[in-house]
């Protein structure tokens, strides 16, 4: 597994349907080495730090596979690395073989998963589609969250290592499909709720969810 790519980008306005709207979700590649730290890239920041960013989703991977299916799914929208608002596109890494709470090496640059992209109106922006949200999520292609744990550099080109394996197993498309279709999933979102890494949106989500079906 390595990086083929690191992406940044700063809040910018832009007009989407008749609205204004701040969103950090237009990445652009970066050469050379940059800083991972505690909460976000040099040259990265979030929009909105209510629903993004933070110590939960300080990093975002996306796997290079994944643009094969995008450009075959998209006719005609441009793809440049970048495009799905990740910091990093890397290459060799699956969501279904990737478990929340697994720690690895990317570059210098300790990190551990914590969770799927759950996706929100502004890739809609990004992409021009506002059919987007709801293909993503369906697609279990959500690329993966990582919180910092040791900060370092990272370039194109660099190592990703697992070098931890969380033991209870969960794997990121679980908790993907979990969310996309809590009702056939509930074992996946009762384990979900035991794990010590499951971000505190997610837990309440989950809960609501469960909640709501023990209820129905």
């Amino acid at each position: 597994m390595k990086i083929v790519s690191v992406n940044v980008g700063l809040p910018r306005k832009v007009l989407w349907h008749d609205r204004e709207i701040l969103t950090s979700i237009f990445k652009s590649p970066v050469n050379g080495p940059v800083m991972a730290h505690r909460l976000n890239l040099d040259g990265d920041r979030q929009s909105d730090l209510i629903n993004h960013g933070g110590h939960f989703k300080a990093i975002y991977a996306y796997p290079l596979e994944h643009y094969d299916f995008w450009r075959s799914e998209l006719p005609g929208v441009e793809l440049p690395w970048g495009s799905f608002g990740e910091n990093v596109t890397v290459e060799g890494m699956r969501e279904q073989d990737t478990y929340i709470g697994d720690v690895f090496r990317i570059g210098q640059a300790l990190l551990m998963v914590t969770q799927p992209r759950i996706p929100c109106y502004k890739l809609g922006i990004r992409l021009g589609r506002d059919d987007i949200v709801a293909r993503f999520l369906a697609s279990n292609r959500s690329g993966i969250y990582f919180s910092v744990v040791e900060e370092g550099f990272l370039a194109i080109g660099d190592a990703v290592e697992r070098i931890q394996v969380d033991e209870e197993r969960i794997s990121v498309t679980e908790i993907n499909r979990a969310v996309a279709d809590g009702g056939d999933h509930l074992s996946i979102m009762r384990r979900a709720l035991q794990h010590r890494v499951l971000p505190p949106g997610l837990r309440e989500h989950f809960l609501t969810r469960l909640a709501s079906i023990e209820q129905s």
